[in-house]
Order: structure tokens, then sequence, then C-alpha cells
């Protein structure tokens, strides 16, 4: 028909895969959209996609793409739908990019396909209630057999003295004999750097930065404790700060320490790394993914960018190696989120004939998401999150807003967000948590509070905003308030 397609992305990553194979298929028409491209690059795509032309007729790219000057939209996908990373954070406007597909879609009366193996809840839930249409694939692509899930008992292994390192005598075993067969591995670890805490045996100090209210993260590639909000990097430590101590030692781990594990343990393999520390370049996804497609590397350790949609044809095994700490995470969406990146972690392996096999190491075993992933049960992760949500009034049964306040004065702040609280509840009544610090109550010097308003569906949404508008104004009209920035964050994701 001629009309224009919009691919929507959540990973510039998974751009490189993609665009080969659409480009095998379309030619010239894709036209690539992100961030690490140039003004000028940017400009040029803006104009081709403005004019209508043959060149631009398929634009694929990340969730800035919305916002390009469509003529003639006739189809959106948004792949990986579930995805955080479609949530714009900072600065405003803080747009859902899926929500925003949907509602141009509508505009351009276009059709629209959110595509994702685990999709977001609030997306069943409306597939459920027939807002959308559920569509199905109950096979993988050639009847490939999903792989064999098998949960590790960490907590046994310590106790039993079968780890090395961070590392299971199951998970060094299937490693080997994937290498051995000349098979590729991946290993999912969500967190960069070496080790999240640096610690004294002594006193216990651990250093902090002094901006943000989180320790710093030790980075050994270049010897170095850096904070991962605000970038305030110090030399790495050899003796305590607070007593002087040289008995330091470093708690947790991140991608760093499994690769330096891991080339101890198996020192003929060839060991890449894809997180943020190692793809800062415009081409440094493509190289690394590149080289893992040519099996130029036989074990890839990476975060959460591998867990999205790649797909490479010879790896037999994905370890994950640490489960917990995504499940244990102070977030009502924090089950569903670990489902969701187990599950499409798990979904790397075996994508070819043989089978895949996939090692989650976990102190909790038998920990019902655990079970659910092992077993792939979408259906009922669904039902208990949404029966969860029910109780404690969480979307998909509400909408909620999350207002931020920010500033340097602690007592200041604190003074402000009770008044804010405290004239939401006498207008909206008792669906208002808060105030209350998140978990990381300062980020460059600035105190942090968060105030959530839930909004049930029957409330009618124009009044509710009206009401915060006019809350805001009077917030704004008190002088001793002044500096206190209030942010919102609608359907906070």
């Amino acid at each position: 028909k001629g009309k224009q397609s919009l691919y929507l992305l959540p990973e510039i990553a998974l751009t490189t895969q993609l665009i080969k194979r659409l480009q095998n298929y379309f030619g010239d028409k894709v036209l690539v959209y992100h961030s690490k491209y140039s003004v000028n690059e940017r400009v040029e795509i803006y104009k081709h996609v403005k004019e209508n032309k043959d060149k631009g007729k398929i634009v694929i790219g990340a969730r800035s793409c919305i916002f390009l000057p469509f003529q003639d939209l006739g189809l959106i996908v948004v792949d990986e739908e579930h995805e955080a990373t479609f949530k714009q954070f900072d600065p405003a406007p803080r747009y859902h990019a899926r929500d925003a597909a949907v509602v141009l879609a509508n505009i351009f009366e276009a059709k629209i396909i959110l595509g994702s193996a685990t999709p977001s809840i609030e997306s069943y839930f409306n597939a459920v209630h027939s807002k959308y249409t559920l569509v199905e694939l109950h096979s993988r692509f050639g009847n490939v057999l999903m792989p064999e899930v098998e949960v590790v008992d960490i907590k046994t292994a310590h106790k039993k003295k079968k780890m090395t390192g961070h590392f299971s005598e199951r998970m060094i075993e299937e490693i080997k004999s994937s290498l051995k067969e000349n098979e590729q591995v991946i290993l999912f670890q969500n967190r960069r750097g070496f080790s999240p805490i640096l610690e004294c045996n002594t006193c216990g100090h651990s250093p902090q930065c002094p901006n943000c209210d989180v320790s710093l993260t030790y980075h050994s590639h270049n010897n170095q404790l850096r904070c991962h909000y605000c970038g305030y990097h110090i030399a790495m430590q050899h003796q305590c700060m607070a007593c002087g101590s040289n008995e330091i030692t470093t708690k947790g781990f991140g991608t760093e320490q499994v690769e330096t594990e891991l080339k101890a343990l198996f020192p003929k393999a060839k060991v890449g790394r894809m997180d943020q520390d190692t793809t800062r370049g415009k081409h440094a996804y493509e190289k690394i993914i590149q080289a893992f497609e040519d099996h130029e590397t036989d074990i890839l350790i990476g975060t959460q960018m591998l867990t999205k949609g790649l797909d490479f044809r010879n790896v037999s095994l994905v370890g994950i190696m640490n489960a917990d700490s995504m499940l244990n995470f102070p977030d009502f969406r924090a089950h569903e989120r670990s489902f969701q990146m187990l599950t499409q972690v798990a979904g790397r392996a075996g994508r070819t004939q043989k089978r895949g096999k996939v090692l989650i190491q976990s102190y909790n075993p038998y920990h019902q998401i655990l079970q659910q992933v092992t077993t792939n049960d979408y259906e009922k992760m669904f039902t208990e999150q949404l029966y969860e949500r029910e109780q404690f009034k969480y979307p998909p049964l509400v909408r909620i807003i999350k207002i931020t306040l920010k500033d340097r004065d602690f007592n200041k702040l604190n003074e402000a967000s009770d008044w804010l609280a405290g004239s939401l509840r006498n207008v909206l009544g008792h669906n208002i948590l808060g105030p209350e610090y998140p978990p990381v109550a300062r980020i460059r010097r600035d105190y942090l509070k968060n105030i959530m308003i839930k909004i049930p569906h029957k409330q009618p949404l124009a009044q509710t905003k009206n009401s915060i508008k006019r809350i805001e104004k009077s917030f704004n009209a008190i002088s001793k308030y002044k500096s206190v920035r209030l942010v919102y964050n609608v359907d906070h994701i």
C-alpha cells in the first residue's frame, strides 16, 4: 500500500541483528534512528520520513522514533513490549513508547503489533479483557524444543564447599561440556563492575559516594571506585579510609568479577563482556555481537542487554549467576520483572536443532517465580501477580502517579512533602501513599522523597488532574518551598 512502517526496539544493541535481516529483505527502504547517531545523521532521517520518500518507508530504532514526522503510517511493531527501557525517565516528558505507539496508531488508524514472549501484566490484562486481540504462538520457530531449565541450590553448595568463586560445580561441569562440543555459552549477571561494595574487615567501613546515598562500586579494568548514579570516582583504596587497616575485601560481584574468575577457570576459552562499560562507543555493540556470531568468542558475560531478543545460533547453555538480587528488589513489579528477565535470557539457549540448557543459581531454589520459570508457566505467574495487585491496589487495576520532591535541604524537603501529601489527602481521600524515602534517598546532593497517588478506574481522570494542578499552584505560592522541585511520573514503571 506504500505506507510507512515503524519498528520499535527496547535496546540499541538489538538493532544490529534486526537491521541486517530487514535489509536483506527490504533493501534500502530501511532506516535506523537512535541516540548514538550524530545530529546530522538524524536530521537526514527526519527529512526522509517527513517527505515520505521510498528510502525511509521502514524506520527501526529505539523509543525516540515515536516523535518522527510520519506522513502516512500503516504499521507499528513494538518488539519486546514489556521492557522497562521503553519508559523515558529523565528528562521530561516521561512518556512510555509502547503506550505512545498505541495512541499514534490510533491517530493514523494504523495497525499495531505488540510482541513479547512474556507480555507485561498490563498488556496481557488488556488482551484478556478484549481491549487488544490476543494471538498466541505455541511453538518456537522450526518446532525447536524449549530449553531445559534447572535451578542450582548455591546455599547447599556453599555449605558442602562445592563452589569455586561464584560458580557451582554444576555450572562448571555444563560449561566444560558445552566448550568441548564447540558450542557457545552466555552468562548473565545483572550488575556491572567488579564488586558493588568494598568493606573493611576491621571496622566495617565501606567507601560511600559524597553526592549520593550509595556505596562506590569497584571497577577492576581501571582500578577505580565509581558511583553509578553521578559518575563520581576515586582511585582504588588499599587501606581503610576510616581506620587505616589493610584488611579490605570486596562484597558481592558484578560482570567484571565473573569475567576474571572465568579466565582463571577456563584459560583456553575466549571470553567477552557486554555491559555499559564495554559498549560506550558508537559501534561497540555491533563489534561484540558480531564477534559472538562469528564464534570468535566462546563465552559472553553480560547484564540485561543480553536478555533482549538477540538470536545466536550456536548457544547451548545459558547460566544465570544469581537470581536472588532481582527477586528481592523493593518494587511491586519485582516478581513480574524477574520472571520476564529470566524467561527472556533462557530463550537465548538452543535456538536451533539441539535442545538448550539453562542453569539458574539461587539461594532460594523453591521460590514460586523460579518454579514458574522452570515450567515456563506465564499464566500462573499472571494470575498470582494480578491477585496480589488486586489486594494492594496496583496497576493494571488502578492508575498511579508518582510525585518525587527534590531539594538539598533535608528539613525543608520533609516539611514540604508533608504539606503536599496532606493537601492531596484532603482532596483525593486515602489513595495517597507517602511521603516516603526511596531506596536511594540522595542523588547528586539532592534529597528525594516520593508520594504515590493511586487513581481507581471509576475516578474521573480530568478532575483528578485539575485537583493536583490546583494543589501544585498553592504549593508553588509558598515562598519557603520555592526551591523544592516536583517531578511527576505518570504510570510509573
